[in-house]
C-alpha cells in the first residue's frame, strides 16, 4: 500500500491554551483526505436495508432493519443487477493529491541472538516538510518500537483515535510465527499504522513521530529512558481506577451518550462479523484441501476404466481449473476482507479506551465541582482548578468530536471498499467455475452426438 499525505503547511494552531500537537488542535484542521491507498468515497445514496447478527454466533439468519450503523452512503437501488456491471459502475475514482510525507515499511529481516528472536522492518521516509532536516530518512525498526510509539501518542493524546497496531501474534492458530505469511501480515499493519498517523492532522506533527522516522537506534534507545517512570504510569492508573470507582459521570454530554451507544452496537457487529467470515476462510480452507485430492483420484480412475479416458480427464481438469479459482478467493478474503475486518476490531477497542479517558477528565471536573459546594474555605482555589478542568474538559470534547467524525468517514469507505472488493472476487469465482463446468459438459455432448452419428451410418 502507498504511503499518502497530505498538503504540506504548518501545524494546526491549538486550542483552548494546549501546546501545538495536542488533542486540542484536532478541531482546527481542515478536511481530511480519503484513507492511505484508498480511493474516494462516492456521494451519498438512499440508505439500504442492513445486515443485523444475532446474538448467537452460529444463526445466519441476519435480514433485518437494524440502521443504527448506517449512513446515507451505501448502494442505490438504481444500480444494474447485472454482476458485472454493478461492480464496474461501482467504482471509486482516484483523485491526485500533493503528498509531503510518504512511509514505506518493507524487507522485513529476522535476527537471532543468545536471548531472543526477533524481526525488525525498514522504514523508508520521504518528506518535503521544513521541520525536517533531511529529505529521505531510512531505519530499522522492530515490533517494540512500534508499541512505544503508540503508547506515546495515547500519552500526548488522550482523547485522539490512535490507529490500532497488530497484536502481538495475528490471527493465532492460522499462521505460525515468524513465518513468512506472520511477517508479511504484520509487515502490512505495520505500514498501514505509520501511514494512518501521517494522514491524521495532529499526529503527523508530534514530536515522538517525528523521532521514530529519523531517529538512529541508539539516539531512539536513548529517547525511549527520557519517557515516563514506572511511579508516573502507575499513578495514571490509580487515578483511572479511582475516576470508575466514584460511578459513572453526571453530565456526560448527550454527543458522546451517543457516541457511546454506536459504539457498543458496532462493537458487538464487527466482533460477530469478524468470527464469521474467520470461520468461513478456515471452512474454505478445508474445502480447497479436499478438492485437491479430489482431482487425481480421477486420473487414477482412468487406468481401470479405458472407455471413460476422455470424460474423467476432462473432469480431473475441472476440478483443477477451479481449486485454482478456489485459492485465488481464498487469497482475497485473506487480503482484502479479513485484515480490514480485525482492523476495526482493535479499533473498536481503542475507541471505548478514549471514551473512558474523557470521561475520566469530566468525572475529575464533576469531583471538583462537589467538593467546591462543601468547602467555603477553599472556594477561590477549587474555583481556579475547575475553571482549568473546564477548559480541559472543553479541549477533550472538541478533539474527540473532530476526530469521531473522521474515523467514522474512513471506517465506511473502508468497509465499503472491502465488500466490495470480497463481492467482485466472489462474482469472478463462481463465473470461472461454472464456465469451467459448463465447456466440459457441452464437449461432453458433442462427442456424444457424434458417436450416435457414427453408430447410425452403414
Amino acid at each position: 500500500m502507498e504511503a499518502e499525505s497530505r498538503v504540506p503547511g504548518p501545524p494546526p494552531q491549538p486550542l483552548c491554551g494546549s501546546p501545538a500537537g495536542s488533542e486540542g488542535g484536532a478541531t482546527a484542521a481542515a478536511p481530511r483526505p480519503s484513507p492511505p491507498g484508498a480511493a474516494r468515497a462516492p456521494p451519498p445514496r438512499a440508505a439500504p436495508e442492513e445486515l443485523a447478527f444475532d446474538d448467537d454466533e452460529e444463526d445466519l439468519e441476519v435480514f433485518s432493519k437494524d440502521t443504527s450503523l448506517t449512513e446515507a452512503n451505501s448502494f442505490s437501488p438504481l444500480i444494474p443487477t447485472s454482476p458485472s456491471s454493478m461492480i464496474n459502475q461501482y467504482k471509486f475514482e482516484d483523485e491526485p493529491e500533493l503528498r509531503d510525507l510518504l512511509i514505506t515499511v518493507d524487507d522485513p529481516e529476522s535476527h537471532i541472538t543468545a536471548i531472543e528472536t526477533f524481526v525488525t522492518y525498514r522504514v523508508v521516509t520521504k518528506t518535503s516538510r521544513g521541520e525536517f532536516d533531511s529529505s529521505e530518512y531510512e531505519v530499522r525498526r522492530r515490533y517494540q518500537d512500534f508499541l512505544w510509539l503508540k503508547s506515546r501518542l495515547e500519552e500526548a493524546h488522550p482523547t485522539l483515535i490512535i490507529p490500532p497496531l497488530p497484536e502481538k501474534f495475528i490471527m493465532k492458530g492460522m499462521v505460525e510465527r515468524f513465518s513468512d505469511e506472520f511477517i508479511e501480515t504484520r509487515r502490512k499493519a505495520l505500514h498501514k499504522f505509520l501511514n494512518r498517523i501521517a494522514e491524521h492532522p495532529t499526529l503527523t506533527f508530534n514530536e515522538d513521530f517525528k523521532i521514530f522516522l529519523t531517529a538512529q537506534a541508539w539516539e531512539l534507545s536513548s529517547h525511549k529512558k527520557q519517557g515516563p517512570g514506572l511511579f508516573s504510569r502507575m499513578g495514571q492508573t490509580v487515578r483511572a481506577v479511582a475516576s470508575s470507582v466514584r460511578g459513572g459521570v453526571k453530565n456526560r454530554p448527550h454527543t458522546f451518550t451517543d457516541i457511546n451507544d454506536y459504539m457498543e452496537t458496532f462493537n458487538q457487529k464487527i466482533n460477530l462479523i469478524d468470527r464469521i467470515s474467520q470461520r468461513i476462510y478456515k471452512e474454505e480452507r478445508g474445502y480447497y484441501c479436499e478438492m485437491k485430492e479430489y482431482g487425481p483420484i480421477h486420473t487414477l480412475w482412468c487406468a481401470s476404466e479405458e472407455d471413460l479416458v476422455d470424460s474423467l480427464k476432462g473432469v480431473a481438469s475441472c476440478i483443477d481449473k477451479c481449486c485454482k479459482a478456489t485459492e485465488n478467493r481464498m487469497a482475497g478474503l485473506s487480503e482484502n476482507l479479513l485484515p480490514v475486518l480485525h482492523e476495526y476490531v482493535l479499533y473498536s477497542e481503542i475507541l471505548t479506551g478514549v471514551l473512558k479517558r474523557r470521561d475520566q477528565i469530566q468525572a475529575e471536573l464533576d469531583s471538583k465541582v462537589d467538593a467546591l459546594s462543601n468547602k467555603k474555605a477553599e472556594k477561590d482555589l477549587l474555583t481556579e482548578e475547575i475553571g482549568n478542568l473546564e477548559d480541559k474538559v472543553e479541549c477533550a470534547n472538541n478533539a474527540l468530536k473532530a476526530d469521531w467524525d473522521r474515523w467514522k468517514q474512513n471506517m465506511q469507505h473502508d468497509m465499503k471498499t472491502a465488500f466490495l472488493n470480497v463481492t467482485e472476487n466472489n462474482i469472478h469465482y463462481y463465473e470461472q467455475c461454472l464456465a469451467t463446468w459448463e465447456s466440459f459438459l457441452t464437449s461432453q455432448t458433442v462427442d456424444l452426438h457424434l458417436g450416435e452419428d457414427s453408430e447410425d451410418k452403414p
